[in-house]
């Protein structure tokens, strides 16, 4: 990702103990706190049904707030509902536009919504489509779009107010990678060029590892490790590095000398072990080796991914599914029976 500006650090969410309980037992969160700086790219990550959505929707103001604070755009989410809803924008999973009207038109549409004045709603609309690459599509019915197109137009929809915080609900869900990678390019030009905060759940790790400026993962109602993703990734150990040996002595003791070195298997000639950094200790393995008249046969190391951070603090994958299916639409309806 390209560096970014030195911008003011400032929290413009913060959660505080915040628990969300739904009749007659069912606690969907349970006291999460974090915080949101200006100008990040926050990433909320779990399993299905861990409290990600019932998370958003307290701070988008969607569902009432059971115990604990929660303040956003510098208001508060319980006594200041409607300044928060004014100062966010919200791209929920559920593609929202509607299919009879043309793509300006539901800008237009959404911009009146949020109480944009008439004079200003069909600029902004004009200067979304062109920032989105929707110009020549502008004037066509939403029903004749992409899945691609529609996820734009979508993100155009939740910007056409000049929010100060947009949530995205799994913005590329579906999309196929050449259209996920522009969708990313979007994100990362709003957040560079506007200073927007950005606040995205996603179930595509390497999306969450490439735009994120840090994460948040939790399982179960209750945040577990929150931090950058290459300190994450740091955390669990390290590089994995691969030797293989000519025949020769047993070359554990060795390795496990080695400073930094840890977690040393071998399978025949095969070794593999954990390394903070490979390029640091690299040197000083294959001098040793070499002291020893043996040859190296293959070498080989793998960086860690968020998806084994992902495994080792949740136990699960990402996709997989413990308790009750979390969605937008169940929510609303336990919120309506409350």
């Amino acid at each position: 990702m390209p560096e970014k500006l030195v911008r003011k650090v400032t929290a413009v969410i913060q959660a505080e103990n915040l628990s969300k309980l739904y009749p007659p037992r069912t606690r969907a969160v349970e006291g999460v706190s974090f915080k949101v700086d200006e100008g990040e790219v926050f990433g909320f990550l779990g399993p299905n049904g861990a409290g990600k959505t019932t998370t958003i929707k307290m701070l988008t103001t969607l569902a009432s707030i059971t115990s604990g604070e929660a303040k956003v755009a510098g208001y508060d989410v319980k006594r200041e509902s409607s300044s928060v809803r004014k100062s966010i924008g919200v791209v929920p999973q559920e593609l929202t536009a509607d299919d009879e009207l043309k793509g300006i038109e539901n800008l237009i549409l959404s911009a009146r919504l949020h109480h944009v004045p008439r004079s200003e709603s069909t600029k902004k609309a004009q200067d979304l489509l062109k920032l989105f690459d929707l110009e020549e599509a502008a004037q066509r019915r939403v029903r004749t779009y992409s899945g691609g197109m529609r996820r734009r137009l979508q993100m155009a929809m939740g910007l056409v107010h000049s929010p100060k915080v947009m949530f995205l609900d799994e913005p590329t869900l579906g999309l196929d990678i050449q259209t996920r990678t522009k969708v990313w390019d979007y994100i990362r030009r709003l957040n560079k060029e506007r200073g927007l905060t950005v606040f995205m759940t996603t179930h595509y790790l390497e999306e969450a590892d490439g735009l994120c400026d840090r994460i948040a993962i939790i399982d179960h109602g209750v945040i577990k490790v929150s931090d950058t993703p290459s300190h994450l990734k740091e955390k669990i150990g390290g590089d994995v590095l691969t030797i293989g040996l000519s025949d020769g002595e047993d070359l554990t003791q060795f390795f496990n000398s080695v400073p930094d070195v840890s977690d040393v298997s071998r399978e025949g000639q095969v070794y593999k072990m954990k390394i903070p950094r490979t390029e640091r200790a690299l040197p000083t393995i294959i001098e040793g080796v070499t002291k020893r008249g043996l040859k190296i046969t293959e070498i080989s190391f793998t960086k860690p991914t968020l998806d084994e951070v992902f495994l080792e603090v949740t136990g699960r994958t990402m996709r997989e599914e413990e308790g009750v299916q979390e969605s937008w639409i169940q929510n609303v309806n336990l919120e309506r029976a409350t």
